[in-house]
């Protein structure tokens, strides 16, 4: 009569618990206080693309490239320059017959100037600099399509995990109402003798097994909403749209217009870029080599005007042309140096441009496998899926008739909630597929 008390208060106890465990999974998409907003694919991509660090970096990359272009276009004009002092001398001097006398003039002195330079020929250097200025332009852009899509593809992938979470979670609600149904039907029959204690305890424990799988697909819900909200850097928590919980459409692709797309995507036209930035840093480093003429011309003044000459009074004005060349002859091997810089920058990036073109195709090789995978595992599943369920209610229809053992229907229920876990890490590995394919072509699948 103990075991049947503590029996009874543990099946009164049941409904309670599963009420409660109801009740907060009818709105999951609450954290404590916090409302999580469901937000598009789409939109989340958008908004992770503006607000990443990465993203963020990759434009300024890009300004700072357009920056220097800037500068070096302002290499081919002349400089200017003005410039304005004064000066007072004071103290003594030695006179022609050596001995100390005061100075005799004014005190204050005033100076004015302009002076201006521009270079006619540096041996090409001002050409191939720009021509590397502007290709390191092309690398950040390509880096920012790159960032892009990596980008993407991250909150392609949280948005997949929140999607999974989302479908376990209704999973262990049905895993939940049918260990209830099954809770029930055991009581009655322990109740009329048909059955052992050992059947209602056993139904007992899989009712808590089910509330456990439940607050545990809550929980990864929130979890992975958290992670997406950060992605997004929104300024309040979101989660996946329920809307994209419902069964994914498989499209077929074609993999040969995604290798031949793999072959010129956004990692493979970064190296391209860098390729191109490095063989202009080596043609700028024989510049080094060549003379360098310029032409100069200044002006100046001076005087005793505190007005500078803009007043009545005046300064002495003088005017000076000069043309410069400079060959440096020798300087202590940095021009081999800077020159040994860039071909070894130039080897690499070549061997980078190589790697980055076969790892797209290796990768797209690989992805497409998988994707084929999944999508002939999502199908399986599903057939698993439904041969479990009619596996669970012919189960059910025996126990209740006597028919079956408690045990046998605890297994089809095992194979269910197996299936069902199978069927949505298959979706899972499909969706992240889909995604890390079109992060390496640099578009999105139709």
């Amino acid at each position: 009569m103990r075991y049947v008390r503590f029996f009874g208060g543990v099946l009164l106890a049941i409904p309670c618990l599963a009420q409660g465990i109801g009740a907060q999974e009818g709105n999951p998409t609450t954290i404590g206080d916090t409302t999580l907003h469901p937000i598009a694919l789409q939109d989340a991509v958008k908004m992770a693309q503006q607000n990443a660090p990465a993203a963020v970096q990759a434009r300024g990359q890009i300004r700072s490239a357009e920056s220097s272009v800037r500068s070096a276009y302002g290499q081919f004009l002349p400089n200017f320059n003005f410039s304005m002092g004064q000066s007072k001398q004071g103290g003594q001097r030695f006179d022609n017959t050596g001995k100390l006398v005061a100075y005799a003039a004014q005190p204050w002195s005033y100076s004015t100037g302009v002076s201006s330079q521009v270079t006619l020929f540096d041996g090409f250097q001002n050409v191939n600099n720009l021509r590397a200025r502007r290709a390191d332009v092309d690398a950040a852009e390509a880096n920012d399509v790159t960032q892009q899509f990596s980008i993407a593809l991250a909150v392609k992938t949280q948005f997949a995990n929140v999607l999974a979470a989302r479908e376990s979670e209704a999973a262990a609600i049905a895993q939940l109402e049918q260990a209830q149904q099954q809770l029930v039907v055991a009581s009655a029959k322990v109740r009329a003798g048909a059955a052992t204690m050992s059947d209602s305890l056993r139904s007992v424990v899989a009712v808590g097994n089910a509330q456990l799988a439940l607050l545990t697909a809550s929980n990864n819900v929130r979890a992975a909403s958290a992670s997406l909200t950060r992605l997004v850097a929104a300024p309040h928590l979101v989660t996946a749209n329920p809307a994209d919980t419902l069964d994914l459409s498989i499209t077929p692709v074609d993999s040969v217009m995604l290798a031949q797309l793999a072959a010129h995507g956004p990692v493979v036209r970064q190296a391209e870029a860098q390729f191109g930035s490095a063989q202009a840093s080596v043609i700028s480093s024989k510049s080094t080599y060549l003379p360098t003429v310029s032409l100069r011309f200044s002006r100046s003044g001076s005087g005793f005007d505190k007005y500078y000459g803009i007043g009545e009074g005046v300064l002495a004005y003088g005017n000076t042309w000069s043309i410069n060349l400079s060959l440096p002859i020798f300087n202590n091997f940095s021009r081999e140096d800077q020159r040994t810089r860039a071909l070894v920058g130039a080897d690499n990036a070549e061997a980078s441009l190589r790697d980055a073109r076969l790892a797209s195709q290796q990768s797209i090789i690989q992805l497409l496998g998988a994707l084929q995978t999944a999508e002939a595992q999502i199908q399986i599943n599903q057939l698993s899926v439904a041969a479990a369920q009619e596996d669970l209610r012919v189960q059910q229809q025996r126990y209740q008739l006597g028919a079956s053992t408690l045990v046998e229907l605890l297994t089809s229920q095992s194979g269910l909630n197996n299936a069902r876990g199978s069927l949505i890490l298959s979706r899972l590995n499909y969706r992240l597929a889909r995604a890390q394919i079109e992060a390496i072509i640099g578009r999105d699948l139709q």
